[in-house]
């Protein structure tokens, strides 16, 4: 009888150490993430061009299986510049979809656009839900980091998504990594308004990030402001 007394004392000591204890505790949704960079001409004809094309892409897309989001972004003071994001259940829905979807999208850019269309997968890190409705005045920051291959970037970043949505007026801090090259990812950041986004650069935990970071980067921190053009 004692010895049963133990087992079960000795479960329900370990129980509550296998459930997560807040939301931060919870793994990473296993999401993929195609992200895509295209530039068009910049004059008003193409951008439209452009625009229509994503917004007929997101319907056909929104019928097939696994499909969860579509975002699109120009370039704050750079028309034409467009990041697109697509969001998928896993990778393998992606690579099932119907190729004519694709192909209809790259065709129709073919005639405007000024560079190639620049695909890169990932699947994610750090995500959680939105903390707050974006607007005319919300700020998007979507930074592409390139570092040696080092453990501790993964770690530096998911604590930095960490302390960034405490930061006041943090709307979305999400953190993609490159499905086959584990020393690239994607940050994508909306902010309240400019001035959100300023106070948390200029935050300590940032300034932080960015000294450590610093060292290990293998190019340049390719960080670019984007405003939402939602199909």
């Amino acid at each position: 009888m004692s010895q049963l007394l133990s087992l079960l004392l000795g479960a329900l000591i370990l129980w509550p150490a296998a459930i997560p204890q807040n939301r931060g505790d919870a793994p990473p949704a296993p999401a993929f993430h195609m992200v895509s960079y295209v530039e068009v001409a910049p004059v008003t004809a193409s951008r439209m061009i452009a625009l229509e094309a994503f917004k007929e892409y997101q319907a056909a897309s929104r019928k097939e299986e696994g499909f969860l989001r579509f975002e699109v972004f120009e370039q704050e003071g750079r028309p034409g510049h467009f990041a697109f994001i697509e969001t998928w259940q896993d990778q393998k829905q992606f690579d099932a979809r119907v190729t004519t979807t694709q192909r209809q999208l790259t065709d129709k850019l073919q005639s405007i656009r000024l560079s190639d269309i620049d695909r890169r997968p990932y699947k994610t890190l750090a995500a959680m839900p939105e903390s707050g409705k974006t607007n005319s005045q919300t700020v998007y920051v979507i930074t592409h980091v390139d570092v040696s291959p080092n453990p501790q970037v993964a770690v530096m970043l998911q604590r930095q998504a960490e302390e960034s949505r405490r930061d006041d007026g943090n709307i979305r801090f999400d953190v993609l990594l490159h499905t086959m090259r584990a020393n690239h990812f994607t940050v994508i950041e909306a902010w309240r308004n400019q001035k959100a986004l300023d106070a948390h650069a200029a935050a300590a935990h940032t300034k932080q990030y960015r000294d450590q970071l610093a060292p290990m980067l293998g190019s340049p921190l390719d960080e670019r402001v984007f405003e939402s053009v939602q199909p």
